[in-house]
């Protein structure tokens, strides 16, 4: 794969690599928590090891910082507004930046910054890559043609081939052949259990009020009704109806400013009397930890996922995963029908159903050693050989060269 290492790895900075040199500007809103931001940071991180100079274009947030330690260079700009006029303004003043750096691809991971580039990259004749992160929905004209953006770029990553799927039913026309599924990688080096320490699992654990006997079930997203916090509440109480033991449900999230949804949930807790079992705690910013102190890991979306990050990340860290049975989530996790039980990495179930979700939940909780240590290494093994980092810094590096090769940069 052009752009890549034999071993399919991303490139190093000590290997011959086609983008040594070259600039890459990625744009985005905003670089706080998220999937398309942690993306932005990792092929940042990645081209920049190639020996490219890798910008980011955003407003700014907390991987900011993480950003400039691993080799990305952080320009300040207003890519978080949609205000058309704003927007129009910001063509010139991202064109007039990109023959200033000597910008050879722009990149866009957003809808908004996405007109934006578009404009600069077309008034420069530099090549334009999109990357849709999520499912964007519109049913208006207005609203179409503002979600087609993301599928006028020169390349078109999906994150997943349900996305790839929707990209070319709502925009038959700008997509065309030029869409590339490239899946989301997670870093293996960082969501592996030799990684984490016990004593991060353990101060994580107090944190949260977990008792050293009692089993975790986390669930790992923002606090919005889409991601199935109420189903997992649900669940809960039929858990502990069923009699299952020592049982902890932590969501771990940001409500943010959705007030009201973390009312409703609280309200919800109460009337199931759940107040010893199920707990908020917040936003996590140790991941590894927070799925290795699970015991099962739910991923309750009532809405379709464009990915499904939480699903991996637990699967390589070897925890058993329970995933609605819907969106790209079940492209990343083997269950039956699709594989024999034997062969399962976790289980699917239908959204929204609370009894479902609970009897899954039910039989991960009850596996033994043996059958969960075997479980363990098949998510394991199943990760690395679909949804590394390395395999995803591999895709877009390669769709950077190939550009590069197209146009004659």
């Amino acid at each position: 794969m052009t752009g890549g290492s034999p071993s399919g790895g991303p490139v190093r900075s000590s290997e011959a690599s086609p983008l040594a040199g070259v600039t890459v500007l990625q744009i985005i809103p905003a670089l706080e928590a998220g999937g398309a931001e942690r993306t932005t940071v990792d092929v940042a991180a990645a081209l920049a090891e190639a020996g490219a100079r890798p910008l980011v274009a955003t407003e700014g947030g907390r991987l900011v910082g993480e950003l400039q330690a691993k080799g990305g260079i952080w320009v300040p700009f207003p890519a978080n507004t949609k205000n058309p006029l704003a927007m129009a303004l910001n063509v010139e003043r991202l064109a007039r930046l990109c023959r200033r750096e000597g910008v050879q691809i722009l990149h866009a991971r957003s809808r908004a910054p996405a007109w934006v580039a578009l404009g600069a990259a077309r008034r420069l004749k530099i090549p334009f890559v999109t990357t849709y992160h999520g499912s964007y929905s519109g049913r208006t004209g207005v609203k179409i043609l503002y979600n087609s953006v993301m599928a006028r770029g020169d390349v078109v990553i999906a994150n997943s081939h349900y996305t790839a799927d929707l990209i070319r039913r709502a925009h038959p026309d700008q997509a065309g052949d030029r869409i590339t599924v490239i899946h989301r990688g997670t870093d293996l080096s960082v969501f592996t259990p030799s990684a984490v320490a016990p004593a991060r699992v353990e101060s994580l654990r107090r944190a949260w009020n977990v008792a050293p006997h009692e089993r975790v079930v986390l669930l790992a997203a923002r606090l919005t009704a889409w991601k199935g916090q109420r189903v997992l509440i649900e669940a809960a109480a039929r858990l502990r109806d069923l009699g299952v033991p020592d049982l902890a449900v932590v969501l771990a999230g940001d409500p943010q400013g959705r007030t009201n949804y973390e009312r409703e949930l609280d309200a919800l807790i109460e009337a199931q009397n759940l107040k010893g079992i199920v707990r908020r705690v917040g936003h996590c910013t140790d991941m590894p930890a927070a799925f290795r102190a699970a015991a099962a890991v739910a991923v309750p979306s009532v809405e379709p996922e464009a990915f499904g990050r939480s699903a991996v990340e637990a699967q390589a860290l070897g925890i058993p995963v329970v995933v609605s049975d819907l969106g790209a989530v079940p492209e990343t996790v083997l269950a039956p029908p699709d594989v024999d039980p034997a062969q399962r990495t976790g289980w699917r179930v239908p959204p929204g159903d609370a009894a479902a979700l609970a009897e899954a939940l039910k039989e991960a909780l009850s596996l033994g050693a043996s059958a969960r240590d075997a479980l363990a290494r098949r998510a394991q093994q199943h990760v690395e050989a679909h949804f590394s980092l390395d395999r995803m810094i591999a895709g877009t590096l390669s769709v950077y060269a190939d550009l590069l090769n197209r146009s004659g940069a």
